[in-house]
């Protein structure tokens, strides 16, 4: 059962509306089923004609906001809507009435009848939802109290259910993202676009602050998607950014200016504040490296990374120094070169990506090994020539289908790593499990982007609610949740390129898995809902063999789980099943293969 609750300045409106035919049509025999006082005296009286007279309920419903008078809230009225699922049981009007009580007292409204409750009507005109209806205005003159009003029912929808034997619906936990609006529903249908604009731009915001490590990018690649951005500044101490609000070019209001949207009312782990603790340095992983338990990235991997990671800094610089100092801000390890005739002038330098627990020696590299440009007198030239960056330039360019491959194939080895450490909490603690469920998500949207693939995209907004720990909270950073940082990073490295299907396939196989390990995890947690959506996203994910791009991808549908074999099988060009009987002579191009010996002839 949920409860929606509305807010409004006139009753006289809101009750002719539950009375009436409905916008469609759908209301039938409208009538009070409980209310501050017996249901039969509330129920307005209709004449022969049928014609029902509001103005004494009207009156009863309106008489104690006369007496708050300046001291009434701007929207005195408050409306629920009060719905059973689809396929719950239809309930009678006592069970209704009963239900509209138990919301009353839970709010705090209506505890226990006399002066310290409001006047409130419950109407039903439908087998499976009622509207609640009260002034908030206590018959003692007093103004009840209604913060956080939307927790409180939805405790009580919960203990109807369990009552009634509904269906169970998920705890007000803050961990859902703010659904569309009705009329963002309806523009968005009025406009041809295929969802409201709210879902895309929690959808872009989430995709670009998975790939961003630093606000700048942030910010950055939101304006490269083509989403508008205004951002909040404070005004002590003046010019720091303290939030922001996002748009779409096309999206405006009834004034011409663009619909703005808040990060917290995309979804709740949006908010700038919460956006900052993804990228600190105890959760940020270096370029393409992180915490994979002494496993190191493959040479090739590293290589690529280094490469992509200098050639980003040396367009972002201008100066040796600078340019230097950006490498180690990246997380790299670096060594200077010195002239033998000037000891302070630097003539080159290595880069390595960081020393591992293991004690693995660094794989270090000189610029000019990693590419000829990349040699610091060709950078020095560039840089006083102040030579333009490419404008096609964008991550992934550079790298061979090698190279692209392999990024994928640490990729699935760290979403790998982070299932194990998943299944060990599982024994251990699955509370520990938290960080790595919020980084998953990040994972699944950079996949999609990555790919293109819709349903790993569909995965990843059914995944949306299990990512997020109840109430707001910010899990503690661990090492499978920065392995799948670390897969996160190597996918935006690898770029928006087909890197084949086989790798694909391979990828998502490591995912079903982690997902797949997520939703025993959130079960443990006792948290349904967002098991629930690990599983939804386990469906999804199952479905991505089908549309990956090539006959080979079109045959290959993951089932719940995702078998070895089937992947291996999946490099023919036709589906591979083991022979039954001979096989006709020519059909491989050579004769049959002769028959066994009976060892016992002769005998």
């Amino acid at each position: 059962m949920i409860g929606k609750v509305l807010r409004g300045k006139r009753v006289q409106g809101l009750i002719r509306y539950l009375y009436g035919p409905g916008r469609n049509g759908e209301h039938h025999d409208p009538h009070i089923v409980a209310g501050f006082r017996d249901p039969a005296v509330l129920e307005p009286a209709a004449n022969a004609a049928g014609v029902r007279d509001f103005r004494k309920l009207d009156g009863l419903l309106s008489q104690p906001m006369a007496l708050l008078g300046d001291r009434n809230y701007r929207k005195p009225v408050w409306h629920l809507s009060l719905r059973a699922a689809p396929e719950d049981p239809v309930l009678t009007d006592e069970q209704w009435a009963e239900a509209a009580r138990e919301v009353m007292a839970r709010t705090g409204l209506a505890p226990g009848g006399g002066t310290a409750g409001v006047r409130w009507i419950a109407v039903r005109h439908a087998n499976d939802h009622v509207h609640i209806v009260a002034t908030l205005a206590r018959e003692d003159g007093d103004r009840p109290e209604v913060w956080n009003d939307g927790y409180r029912v939805r405790d009580a929808c919960q203990a109807i259910e369990e009552r009634y034997g509904l269906r169970r619906t998920a705890p007000a936990d803050r961990t859902a993202a703010r659904r569309p609006k009705r009329a963002e529903t309806e523009k968005a249908a009025r406009n041809g676009r295929p969802e409201p604009a709210r879902s895309i731009l929690r959808r872009h915001v989430l995709t670009i602050a998975a790939a961003a490590r630093t606000e700048n990018e942030f910010f950055a690649g939101l304006q490269t998607d083509g989403v508008v951005v205004r951002k909040r500044y404070s005004t002590r101490p003046a010019g720091e950014v303290t939030g922001y609000a996002v748009a779409l070019a096309d999206d405006l209001a009834a004034s011409g200016r663009p619909v703005w949207y808040g990060g917290g009312k995309l979804a709740s782990d949006l908010t700038l504040p919460k956006l900052r603790h993804r990228w600190t340095p105890e959760r940020r992983p270096s370029p393409g490296h992180g915490p994979l338990s002494g496993r190191n990235v493959s040479a090739r991997t590293a290589r690529a990374v280094l490469r992509t990671t200098v050639r980003r800094a040396a367009d972002e610089a201008r100066t040796v120094d600078a340019f230097l100092r950006r490498l180690e801000q990246d997380g790299l390890l670096v060594k200077r070169r010195f002239s033998q005739s000037e000891p302070d002038e630097i003539t080159g330098y290595t880069v390595a990506l960081p020393i591992r627990s293991d004690g693995e020696e660094p794989l270090w590299l000189s610029g000019g090994r990693l590419a000829a440009d990349l040699s610091l007198p060709r950078l020095q030239r560039r840089w006083r020539a102040s030579l333009p960056v490419p404008r096609d330039r964008v991550p992934g360019n550079d790298l061979s289908p090698e190279e692209r491959q392999s990024f994928y194939e640490d990729a699935a080895r760290a979403a790998a790593y982070a299932t194990a450490q998943l299944r060990r909490h599982m024994v251990t603690n699955p509370y520990a499990a938290q960080d790595a469920c919020w980084a998953a998500s990040d994972t699944l949207h950079v996949a999609a982007k990555a790919t293109g693939n819709r349903h790993l995209r569909r995965a990843a907004e059914a995944y949306d609610r299990a990512a997020r720990a109840p109430h707001g909270r910010i899990p503690r950073p661990n090492s499978a949740g920065n392995a799948l940082r670390t897969a996160t990073r190597l996918l935006v490295l690898a770029g928006c390129k087909d890197p084949g299907t086989i790798t694909v396939l391979m990828l998502v196989s490591s995912l079903i898995a982690l997902l797949d390990t997520i939703a025993h995890v959130r079960r443990l947690q006792r948290l349904q809902a967002q098991a629930d959506a690990a599983r939804r996203a386990v469906r999804h994910l199952g479905r991505v063999g089908a549309t990956t791009g090539s006959p080979l991808g079109r045959n290959v549908v993951f089932e719940h789980t995702f078998a070895p074999g089937r992947l291996a099988v999946a490099d023919f060009p036709r589906s591979w099943a083991p022979s039954r009987g001979a096989v006709p002579r020519g059909s491989m191009g050579g004769a049959p293969p002769p028959a066994p010996r009976n060892r016992s002839r002769g005998r």
